[in-house]
């Protein structure tokens, strides 16, 4: 079992940033990747970013690329999500996910989310 806890979250004006905060426990050693999505009100969840646990290879979705950065401190086990020039539509809540094996992040962990706010 991985337990996940984010933070971070808040309300925020358009164009403004936030830093969210996952930190892993419990069977931290069989973690390979960690990934944030996010889901809107009304929406489908989405995937917003993710990297590889060891070589800290970041991938992004289109929607985000060039505003955000995903890293990791392997030391903390503790994966970071920078978001910079928010824009109203990033408003969601936020997850960090790890997931079961490979890319099955539906049956993975999940984190409780954050929510994020940015107002216009």
């Amino acid at each position: 079992q991985v337990q996940l806890v984010e933070s971070g979250g808040g309300l925020v004006q358009a164009g403004g940033s936030l830093r969210l905060s996952c930190a892993a426990s419990g069977r931290t050693f069989s973690i390979y990747n960690m990934g944030w999505f996010r889901q809107a009100p009304g929406k489908e969840r989405e995937f917003v970013a993710r990297i590889t646990w060891i070589t800290g290879v970041p991938v992004y979705a289109d929607s985000v690329k060039g505003r955000v950065t995903i890293s990791r401190d392997n030391a903390k086990n503790t994966v970071y999500l920078q978001m910079n020039s928010l824009k109203p539509e990033d408003t969601a809540v936020y997850y960090c996910a790890v997931p079961k094996t490979g890319t099955d992040w539906a049956n993975g962990y999940w984190g409780q989310g954050t929510q994020v706010t940015v107002s216009s």
